[in-house]
């Protein structure tokens, strides 16, 4: 494994480290005032049009793409580093386009999307003329196993009617959202993993129905995570993603890679708390001297240097299988970085938030919402319980008896 530096990832890091510090950071409190002050909380405040300009001008624009010529073709490996960087902020990815849930929407659409598909809906996404939603979770069965799903997809004529409730579908309150990309059940006869497809629903369809926007911890979205009915949503046939029963295999080629990029920008939201934590531990006085020189605190900075290297290298070592030997190879791996960084996210933070103390737990600085997304991100893109579940049948498939094996599912590719 070499995961040192091309020079095409050299210099966009030199280039991004720049945009940062000039932009990225300094707008921060600007977004977050020009969001409280709209009339809709969910439109993309105009310093965010601003940097996204910026980022195209300086080149630094849907890096994240990957398939054909639709992006700037990194590598996951040659990206990893740069989605760490930009993470460091919670606007960085953003202003990148390189932001969930339109980054693993527009994946699916370059490697399952037909040329019409496309040009509706992938060319306007990647020019970021228009955004997108994701709606799987339902709010009435564990969504974790997609086999759950309950609502529909049903065939009548040349068009595909819709309905069930959906939750969490990220991005759908945003003005801008013209697609959602909907998940059910097309066949329940079908063997298990038959079962679903996928199919693009505009986003003002009659009978889409955003029921409230849910907030994650008491925090508001400025996409905005819906819960959405849709009652006899009618879209033309030639909407459905892939064919018929597709739908659970682009899941699963939708999530990996996006595990990847979460991975990433947790490790970012880490190495921006132990950042912080180190600066108040030299600034802030305590019993006649700095935070710095209590044992604890440097214990605590210590544990979180060693955390997030190896969260690190594991993620680096994700990236260099999935470029090597493709994403089924890498299944074992990319389930662990997305427990293994989330948790090391949230452990940095809530160290950082101790030795901020009151100030952590404020919005004074931006330690208690990144607390609130590390959190949440546990849960999001499938809990952590579900891919230690993953990564222990896949350990243990070797051990299995004959019998057993013959009927396991799983196994390394």
């Amino acid at each position: 494994m070499d995961f040192e530096l091309t020079a095409r990832t050299r210099d966009l890091l030199d280039r991004l480290q720049v945009f940062m510090d000039d932009h990225v950071y300094p707008a921060e409190t600007v977004y977050d005032a020009q969001v409280a002050a709209a009339a809709n909380r969910h439109e993309q405040p105009q310093v965010m049009r601003d940097l996204q300009a910026k980022a195209r001008e300086l080149g630094l624009w849907n890096l994240f793409m990957t398939h054909g010529s639709w992006g700037a073709g990194l590598t996951n490996l040659e990206y990893a580093p740069l989605m760490e960087l930009a993470g460091r902020s919670i606007i960085g990815p953003e202003a990148l386009n390189c932001s969930a849930p339109d980054t693993g929407n527009m994946e699916i659409l370059a490697m399952y999307g037909t040329p019409e598909q496309q040009e509706q809906w992938l060319r306007p996404l990647l020019d970021c003329e228009i955004r997108s939603a994701f709606a799987m979770t339902e709010p009435a069965v564990a969504s974790s196993d997609a086999r759950n799903i309950t609502a529909t997809i049903r065939r009548d004529g040349d068009d595909y009617v819709l309905n069930g409730r959906k939750w969490y579908t990220s991005g759908i309150l945003d003005p801008d959202c013209k697609l959602v990309i909907f998940m059910g059940k097309s066949d329940p006869s079908a063997s298990t993993y038959r079962q679903q497809s996928m199919i693009l629903v505009p986003a003002d369809a009659p009978g889409v129905e955003v029921l409230r926007d849910l907030t994650m911890f008491g925090y508001e979205d400025r996409l905005g995570h819906g819960e959405v009915q849709f009652t006899d949503v009618r879209v033309p046939a030639s909407n459905m993603l892939g064919a018929e029963g597709d739908g659970f295999a682009i899941a699963q080629g939708r999530l990996g890679p996006g595990r990847m990029h979460y991975a990433m920008r947790a490790i970012g939201f880490a190495e921006r708390a132990l950042s912080m934590m180190c600066r108040r531990a030299v600034d802030r006085e305590a019993f006649g001297g700095p935070l710095a020189d209590q044992g604890v605190v440097r214990e605590w900075i210590a544990r979180s240097r060693v955390e997030i290297d190896q969260a690190r290298l594991l993620t680096l070592k994700a990236a260099w299988l999935m470029d090597t030997q493709g994403n089924a190879a890498a299944r074992s791996e990319v389930a662990a970085i997305k427990v293994v960084a989330m948790e090391v996210a949230h452990k940095v933070v809530d160290r950082a938030v101790q030795t901020y103390g009151a100030a952590g737990v404020s919005e004074d600085t931006v330690l208690a919402r990144l607390f609130a997304i590390t959190r949440a991100l546990q849960i999001a893109d499938g809990p952590n319980e579900v891919h230690l579940r993953t990564i222990g049948n896949l350990e243990l498939a070797g051990y299995r008896k004959p019998a057993d094996a013959a009927t396991y599912q799983g196994g390394r590719a």
